[in-house]
């Protein structure tokens, strides 16, 4: 291994290890692991899976593939051996800007479970130079800078391959890039990212400000642009219609190379569509068929339609992407007599408008083109996918019950224990031996350990020491200072309503409060928050803009600082989370019931050894059923519940503020001179009004639970021996939330690979 890496410092720089720079080993090491993985073998089979989605959130690649290669522990000891640390060269990785949230990041691990399984699959999106957006707070507010990524040696290979995709104004030439998937201690898939060939990063000048009708120049700069106007719509449309078709063209180009008949596509591809952005490539690969195979609409429809599968990621009605005909007919005009046509199909055969593609206002929703096109679709939880069929997606259940199914989330324990929490990763392995490392279900043998209290104090000692790191870190980024001895309470994940970190924030004031009036917490508390919130999403923008006015006037405060602290780090992403997931004590997965359609983190997190707070909601329901109700801390109202209330709107949040003096406090607080002095007027009173007024995802509901059931949290974890029990029956409840195991079933009854 020296010798190899020798010979690759010594052909870029005319020097040996020891004398490179942190900068150029990371070069070296990108070259040494592309020419140790362009030695594996490509992933093959008669059937292949083309998972398309608008996201691929896969994080800084270097250290998981090490793992996966099984090099890292000995690439780390030759670094060390030279006087190198691997840990602080990966730190020279630029992180990709290619997703934004959970939907992004389960791709990524979806993609390495593919390959780790042997599953022919690849990705298929766009390669966004500049991804959502870099945050940066500036006054107390969130402010978007772009997110510059590619550099001219990185994981990106440049095919040469392009298509060329017609508009209804314009022609352009896509670019492929890829960038190589490799499997835990197997082969090889690819992640196929999309470019444009007249791309132009100089459009953008301020900010993340550009012209959203310079197609040939903004393509891909941007993920999710800013749809608040007309043009940023059109611009989306654009966008996931270059991604669909490019993929659909490249997808039959390569089933053709094969000497496969077309007609039989379904039984040598399944195109997975990852919500409901890609929807397109159903009416793309109707056209292409149509106009270029021959095929009569009858035969390309019923071939589409066994080749196509949908994954619903959102419960929520407006997440549901629901496009303007005269939109489409602006950006796409081909495509419109074919969902015409889709359509006219549905409404021969339903009366129930429900169902309907195109409603009466002339909206078409592309879920209703997945739903009746597709041959699978599935949710991605067992509370989601019972919701969908029972009532958000009913009048479908009934007409095509067999298609509907549940595929619950997972996450890549490569990425998400191995490689962040080594530490942990090794205690284990010492325990249970590596059997864990491919069938995650060995993780129940840790139960073997829970009373032993020398197992319990090193799994004790290792999330310390992740405190001790992250507290440094967080002192170097954010320049605050928090106490690695306090209880670390996380909440990380896309800043949206729902997902209800306002509530957490009137916690947070609740205790604020508390500690000013003189009740002292038996155990100073810190509260981390990480989250970008979409530009055109103003109560998203003002809940950040609260939890950093709160973030100013408590850990100012001499007197409350000394038991509380509370900071949103800057630009949270998978770097950062691979810090903070391994720290946390209380993992905050407080959506409202019925909401939220699975979650991640909350997997994470307990795989780290964190306990959960948190509603009967998403995958919550599954990890209570595997770790029992002594091992987390659930509150709040039921999913029944909580939709009676939509249904009767009969929830008034005013009515909980008058009758409450605890939650009438919090909230009131949010408009006190105190706040106004250090924050933003327009912002706190909008935010406040909205809590009072309308409080769609019913904050006020459930905050006096939320309050007790916290608080009793913070109280056990006092008996440190029991509190190291519900960690070590965390991590050992995890297993169950491998994406090998969540591929293995979509693999199962879905894709039929195997």
């Amino acid at each position: 291994m020296e010798t190899k890496l020798n010979a690759i410092t010594m052909e870029l720089y005319n020097k040996q290890i020891q004398t490179c720079t942190d900068r150029e080993l990371y070069y070296a090491l990108l070259t040494f692991v592309k020419k140790q993985m362009g030695e594996k073998k490509i992933i093959s089979g008669p059937k292949k899976v083309y998972y398309i989605s608008a996201e691929f959130l896969i994080g800084k690649l270097l250290s998981n593939n090490l793992i996966n290669l099984k090099l890292y522990d000995e690439v780390a000891d030759v670094l060390k051996k030279n006087g190198k640390s691997l840990a602080a060269i990966e730190e020279i990785e630029p992180e990709p800007s290619l997703g934004n949230g959970g939907l992004g990041r389960l791709a990524a691990c979806f993609l390495d479970s593919m390959a780790t399984l042997g599953i022919p699959g690849d990705g298929i999106g766009l390669n966004y130079h500049f991804g959502l957006f870099k945050q940066v707070f500036k006054d107390h507010k969130q402010t978007a800078e772009k997110n510059d990524w590619i550099a001219s040696k990185s994981w990106l290979h440049d095919t040469d391959i392009s298509y060329e995709v017609a508009f209804g104004d314009r022609k352009v030439k896509s670019r492929l890039y890829d960038i190589d998937i490799i499997g835990y201690d197997n082969g090889l898939n690819k992640l196929h990212l999309f470019d444009i060939e007249t791309v132009d990063e100089s459009l953008v000048k301020d900010g993340i400000d550009f012209d959203k009708e310079a197609i040939e120049k903004n393509l891909t700069l941007f993920l999710y642009p800013d749809d608040s106007d007309e043009a940023g719509n059109l611009l989306r449309i654009y966008q996931q219609y270059f991604m669909v078709s490019s993929g659909a063209q490249m997808i039959l180009e390569d089933v053709k190379s094969k000497g496969i008949d077309l007609h039989k596509l379904g039984d040598h591809v399944s195109i997975q569509i990852n919500d409901t952005h890609p929807t397109m490539v159903i009416p793309e690969l109707i056209r292409l068929l149509t106009l270029k195979e021959g095929f009569s609409f009858k035969e390309a429809a019923e071939v589409v339609s066994r080749t196509c599968a949908y994954t619903n990621h959102t419960i929520l009605a407006e997440a549901l992407e629901k496009w303007p005909l005269s939109y489409l007919e602006k950006v796409v005009p081909q495509l419109v007599p074919i969902i015409k046509e889709l359509d006219r199909l549905v409404v021969r055969k339903y009366r129930d408008e429900r169902v309907w593609i195109i409603d009466e206002d002339d909206r078409v929703h592309m879920a209703h083109i997945d739903i009746h096109y597709g041959y699978s679709i599935n949710g991605v939880a067992a509370l989601h996918t019972e919701i969908l069929k029972k009532s958000e997606l009913k009048p479908f259940y009934d007409i095509y019950p067999g298609k509907f199914n549940n595929k619950t989330n997972g996450i890549t324990f490569r990425r998400w224990l191995m490689s962040c929490n080594r530490e942990l990763s090794e205690e284990i392995t010492e325990l249970i031996g590596e059997g864990w490392k491919k069938d995650a279900d060995e993780l129940k043998k840790l139960l073997e350990y829970k009373d032993d209290t020398t197992v319990l104090d090193k799994i004790a000692a290792i999330k310390k020491d992740k405190k001790l790191e992250l507290a440094a870190y967080i002192k170097e980024k954010e320049g605050v200072a928090i106490d690695p001895e306090s209880i670390f309470d996380i909440q990380i994940k896309r800043m949206h309503e729902y997902k209800r970190q306002q509530m957490n924030a009137l916690y947070i004031i609740h205790k604020y409060l508390e500690i000013k009036s003189g009740k002292k917490p038996l155990r100073p508390m810190t509260f981390i928050f990480g989250a970008k919130a979409a530009p055109a999403y103003v109560i998203a923008q003002d809940i950040i803009h609260l939890i950093l006015v709160l973030q100013e006037i408590i850990n100012n405060d001499p007197q409350a600082s000394a038991y509380i602290k509370l900071v949103m780090v800057e630009n949270y992403n998978v770097s950062y989370a691979e810090r903070l997931i391994p720290a946390c004590d209380i993992s905050e997965q407080i959506s409202l019931a019925s909401k939220e359609a699975s979650g991640t983190g909350n997997m994470k997190f307990m795989l780290n050894g964190a306990v959960t707070l948190g509603t009967m909601d998403g995958a919550n329901v599954e990890i209570c059923d595997l770790v029992g109700r002594d091992n987390i801390y659930v509150f709040g109202e039921d999913s029944d519940t909580v939709i009676k209330h939509y249904e009767k709107a009969d929830y008034v949040s005013r009515d909980y503020y008058k009758k409450s003096k605890v939650i009438k406090e919090a909230v009131d607080f949010i408009v006190s001179k105190e706040a106004l002095k250090v924050g933003d007027k327009e912002n706190l009173e909008r935010l406040y009004n909205e809590l009072l007024n309308k409080d769609w995802f019913m904050t006020l509901l459930d905050l006096e639970d939320y309050i007790k059931v916290k608080d009793q949290a913070f109280a056990d974890y006092e008996d440190t021996d029991t509190w190291r029990k519900k960690m070590l029956v965390n991590i050992a409840g995890a297993g169950f939330f491998s994406s090998d195991r969540t591929i293995a079933e979509y693999d199962r009854d879905i894709w039929h690979t195997r």
